[in-house]
């Protein structure tokens, strides 16, 4: 955006905020926690945001929860054009593949290029960052990432676990490790009641 004045940067500016809204049509396969609808992938990414001010004191030490906010906030945008791929759905070895990362760089290129380079780089940094989830700020992101869909399927009483035959050796391996390598006091707590509900099953 070389030679960009004040009001094309603006311009530019809120055609990604317009763009981003987009997020708010992307249905997800976790119901509300009342069970009453799927939630959309703006919900769940305000939700996680709100999990991370909640749960700031479950970070490891140094971890920079206004990093982690910023994270959470961004790390579901690049669904606007790939949508939501269910980690335990028939197609869940989607999740994570070659495919599916190279579908979300391409968006990720795409949607954060639309912002005025300094900030378009900045995020897309933060986006690489959380997906990576190397540095300290993105385990503990990626941990309450995998901890708000446990925390709705409890609340709805199985939600996505009945409709996709989940067992509980698929959610510790699936989702368990993750939420334990970045905030394992939760995940003791969690699986204690994971582990009661699929025991009643």
């Amino acid at each position: 955006m070389t030679g960009a004045t004040a009001s094309d940067r603006i311009t530019a500016q809120m055609a990604f905020l317009s763009e981003a809204d987009r997020l708010k049509s992307i249905s997800r396969a976790t119901t509300l926690c009342d069970a009453s609808r799927r939630e959309n992938s703006a919900e769940h990414s305000w939700h996680l945001t709100l999990y991370a001010l909640v749960l700031a004191d479950q970070a490891a030490p140094g971890v920079e929860i206004n990093r982690v906010l910023r994270m959470l906030i961004l790390h579901d945008l690049v669904e606007i054009d790939v949508g939501d791929v269910p980690i335990h759905s028939a197609n869940g070895s989607a999740h994570g593949s070659q495919a599916t990362r190279a579908a979300e760089s391409s968006a990720a290129d795409r949607i954060f290029g639309l912002l005025p380079p300094d900030i378009g780089s900045a995020f897309r940094s933060l986006w690489e960052e959380f997906e990576a989830a190397e540095t300290p700020d993105a385990v503990f992101a990626k941990s309450l990432d995998r901890m708000q869909p446990v925390m709705a399927n409890l609340a709805s009483d199985g939600g996505t676990w009945i409709e996709y035959q989940v067992t509980h050796d698929q959610l510790d391996a699936r989702v368990g490790s993750k939420i334990a390598r970045g905030a394992p006091a939760l995940w003791d707590w969690l699986r204690d009641r994971t582990l009661a509900w699929f025991s009643s099953r």
